[in-house]
């Protein structure tokens, strides 16, 4: 596999159950504990971005690769711009983001430039099915100008994956698809995991009803 559009289509194809899972309803009942409300969701989605924004900062700190390096500190611009949209739209002013996800615990081990770009390619694909989620949560909420910035959310990850695909080309050669794949792989199974264990403790079967 040597094209970008093809990693990201596999990738896709390969992690489809898991991926349709995530941008399921169920996907929001996991991540705010099975309270579906306005503050748990700010706080989830805070979480969330902060994490995110965190990780990529690190990746950044210490990359060798200058473009993935630059990469890496755009995205990490990009959430702390989310976190802090989200932490606004919060009614308590002194929240603190503690949990970080299962899915950034997983890039954070990731400290070689080929994986972290395929995790930065499974990472996208997983935020962008729980992105749908939250814009949905407040378009049901009648609430469509919040609606509307999560939907921008939605708009950077789009960048971002253009991004990780230019990446792709550049730091991949011919043994590294692979790697790749299999770091892609690895972080939207670490976030449908967290999902699944957030459910099951809940008592909630993991798959949507049909």
């Amino acid at each position: 596999m040597t094209d970008p559009d093809t990693f990201v289509e596999a990738i896709t194809e390969d992690n489809q159950t898991a991926l349709s899972r995530l941008g399921s309803s169920k996907s929001l009942y996991a991540d705010t504990g099975g309270d579906i409300d306005t503050e748990p969701v700010l706080e989830a989605t805070a979480d969330a971005e902060y994490a995110a924004w965190q990780t990529f900062s690190a990746w950044a700190d210490d990359e060798s690769n200058d473009e993935a390096q630059t990469a890496f500190e755009a995205t990490a611009e990009e959430e702390q711009d989310h976190y802090e949209t989200a932490d606004e739209k919060l009614a308590a002013d002194d929240y603190e983001p503690s949990e970080v996800p299962t899915l950034h615990e997983y890039l954070r081990e990731c400290d070689d430039t080929v994986e972290r770009v395929g995790a930065f390619v499974g990472r996208i694909l997983a935020s962008q099915r729980s992105k749908n989620q939250v814009v949905g949560y407040f378009v049901g909420d009648a609430d469509p100008q919040t609606a509307s910035l999560f939907r921008e959310f939605g708009d950077d990850l789009d960048d971002q994956l253009e991004r990780a695909k230019s990446l792709l080309e550049t730091v991949c050669e011919t043994d590294d698809w692979d790697r790749a794949e299999d770091a892609a792989a690895g972080a939207i199974e670490a976030a449908y995991d967290e999902y699944v264990e957030s459910l099951e403790a809940m008592g909630a079967n993991p798959k949507p009803v049909c």
